[in-house]
């Protein structure tokens, strides 16, 4: 069965040395090319090491803390 990888990637400590990013819109036009019941993860140093993404890891800046 055919997954959907994003690499994980550690710019920096604050979102400010991250350089460009995808939109939201952008994210679900690339996702809309993938059949809806593919499998989505996280993977990191280069395969090193996985993660998976739940309804719980995606969530808005204003619901942070600081």
């Amino acid at each position: 069965m055919e997954k959907i990888f994003i690499n994980g990637k550690t710019n920096g400590y604050s979102t400010a040395r991250c350089g460009k990013t995808l939109t939201a819109g952008e994210l679900i036009d690339i996702l809309q090319g993938y059949d809806e019941d593919v499998l989505v993860y996280l993977r990191n140093e280069d395969g090193y090491t996985y993660g998976n993404i739940t309804q719980y890891d995606v969530y808005s800046s204003n619901d942070l803390e600081y």
